[in-house]
């Protein structure tokens, strides 16, 4: 219960004017003291008034608190300290001064809502319905306390009386949505299915043609095994309004319910002809249908349903989105991202469609440039999760822009805050690439051994600590600890042999190094420059300067060969890096 109580001006005024009326008489020495304090209560009232006002509590009650000494049964005074203690949660206290000034003038209708409040705040629900029942009863100004009635009636789990003061609140309102389904609420409570139902049969009856009064009582019937009743009522309701799209899809469920297939399908295909009906409700049935298991008959609707969604809501957000969905799901991937794409122009708020694209783009190896403008995307509508920060700063790494990336990366450790362990040691992991591409080598290195103590068999990690170590020839023991468990567990993967190759040669295994080097160009398809140019290296210190030669000129122009190549062709000699 939430009252209003503040101060009506000529409530006040006729307050402060009953401790001052001044007699033309002659008065007596009594009499004069007398006028004389009440003028003095009056002015301490009136200031006390002034800074509640202002809401400055504590001096407005000091004031009201001096008048009181003057006047201490001025039911004025009394309510307006009351007021005062009741905002401070001083239940106890605003009762006794609320009882003063109710005492003094029982009828007034401010003095007994402060007491209804106090009684409510005490859990008295009971006590303070008795005061607005009273209230009511004496004046027909009154009855918009009726809601408030109910509802203390409600709490205090009188369902009875509640149910009367909600039949006099209808009397007061007219039949309303809401006080109808709070009528149903308690009917359902007391097991009457049958009040229920008629409640909601007069609202629909009272405001015909409004289908979501019908949906609300067929949804009462349907939960409490009534299927048979709820589709008549919105086969009645379709013969009076037939191009209501929403009871055409709320029939297709009931039917296909009862197993009455044909009949159900027809119906869903009329609804989604219907270009009043709401992107959002077709998408949303054409997903539940989505989830459903595949079967010839299935897709036949499924076709027909997309294609009445793409004539009439091709522009809809929500409509794209579940065809990308089914796309998706029938592995055209391709064919998903154009549909995903295309609702984020529309309406790039939603999370679950920018991280499917995201991961998708992944996922297809699209130019990450144009990842990374989804990753943006993300980041400026969700700047709130982690997992898109994540996404931001690795399609900026994979870029090179290192600065950037960092960025982004500790930005997703900063709104994790812990919460996710598994997407902070990526973030870890993805902060040691970027660090060592930074030139930080040693943050690059703490950052790997942080996300080794908690995965020690991250594989990615495993092979670039290791890697980065062999090229700063650091720490190579314990490189090549690393790089040889992942060549133990993944005998055939060509990255962790050229890593282990490379190790080997930095230990001046050179022997090991050319065995490892060659299995790893055996497994791999299209070797790197890189991969080339390290073969290259191992042959020379072989003594195969002539073959080292031929594979040096095999890596010109590959991928992540050192700037010492050319040199080393030109001069056909090893240069160390």
């Amino acid at each position: 219960m939430n009252i209003n109580f503040k101060t009506i001006i000529l409530f006040i005024l006729a307050s402060v004017l009953s401790f001052s009326g001044f007699s033309q008489e002659r008065l007596s020495n009594k009499e004069k003291k007398k006028q004389l304090q009440e003028a003095r209560a009056s002015r301490l009232f009136i200031e006390g008034q002034r800074f509640l006002i202002l809401e400055d509590y504590d001096r407005a009650y000091f004031y009201f608190q001096k008048a009181r000494e003057i006047s201490p049964d001025a039911a004025a005074i009394n309510f307006k300290i009351a007021e005062i203690l009741l905002r401070a949660n001083r239940i106890e206290e605003a009762l006794q001064y609320g009882m003063r000034a109710v005492a003094e003038d029982p009828d007034n209708k401010y003095y007994n809502l402060v007491m209804a409040e106090v009684y409510t705040k005490q859990g008295q629900l009971l006590e303070a319905a008795k005061i607005l029942e009273g209230l009511m009863s004496n004046s027909e100004e009154n009855q918009n306390y009726i809601l408030d009635l109910a509802s203390l009636y409600l709490s205090a789990g009188d369902l009875d009386n509640a149910l009367k003061a909600l039949d006099r609140a209808e009397e007061y309102y007219g039949i309303v949505e809401q006080l109808t389904h709070q009528k149903q609420r308690i009917h359902l409570r007391k097991n009457n299915l049958n009040a229920a139902v008629k409640e909601g049969e007069k609202l629909i009856e009272a405001h015909p043609g409004n289908s979501q009064y019908v949906l609300n009582l067929v949804e009462i019937l349907f939960n409490n095994g009534r299927t048979n009743q709820a589709i008549d009522l919105v086969n009645k309701s379709l013969e009076a309004y037939p191009d209501q799209a929403d009871l055409q899809l709320a029939a297709y469920a009931l039917y296909k319910e009862q197993g009455e297939v044909e009949k159900s399908e027809s119906l869903i295909i009329e609804a989604f002809a219907n270009p009043d009906l709401d992107g959002k409700v077709k998408a949303d049935a054409f997903s539940d249908l989505l989830r459903e298991m595949r079967t010839v008959r299935r897709d036949s609707l499924m076709d027909k349903l997309e294609k009445s969604m793409r004539e009439y809501n091709a522009n809809d957000p929500d409509v794209l989105s579940v065809i990308g969905d089914r796309n998706l799901i029938n592995n055209r991937k391709e064919e998903a991202l154009v549909f995903y794409r295309s609702s984020l122009d529309k309406n790039p708020a939603n999370a679950q469609v920018l991280q499917t694209v995201i991961t998708a783009m992944f996922e297809l190896q699209k130019d990450y440039s144009e990842i990374e403008k989804y990753t943006i995307m993300a980041v400026d509508e969700f700047p709130e999760r982690p997992e898109f920060w994540f996404f931001d700063g690795t399609a900026k790494l994979t870029q090179k822009k290192g600065e950037e990336a960092e960025n982004s990366f500790l930005k997703s450790l900063e709104t994790n805050k812990g919460r996710n362990i598994q997407l902070e040691l990526l973030v870890k992991a993805s902060l040691g690439d970027t660090y060592h591409m930074l030139g930080k080598k040693q943050e690059a290195f703490d950052a790997y051994d942080e996300v080794l103590a908690s995965r020690p068999e991250d594989e990615h990690v495993l092979n670039n600590y290791a890697y980065f170590l062999s090229l700063s020839k650091k720490d190579l023991e314990k490189a090549k600890s690393m790089s040889e468990r992942l060549v133990k567990k993944f005998p055939n993967n060509s990255t962790y042999l050229d890593t282990h190759a490379w190790v080997l040669f930095q230990l001046k295994d050179y022997e090991g190094a050319r065995k490892y080097m060659e299995r790893a160009l055996e497994n791999d398809d299209s070797p790197s420059g890189v991969m080339w140019e390290h073969y290259g290296d191992i042959l020379y210190h072989l003594g195969n300067k002539n073959e080292a030669l031929s594979y040096w000129k095999k890596a010109e122009g590959g991928e992540e060969t050192s700037e010492y190549l050319l040199k080393k062709i030109k001069d056909q000699k090893y240069y160390d890096e």
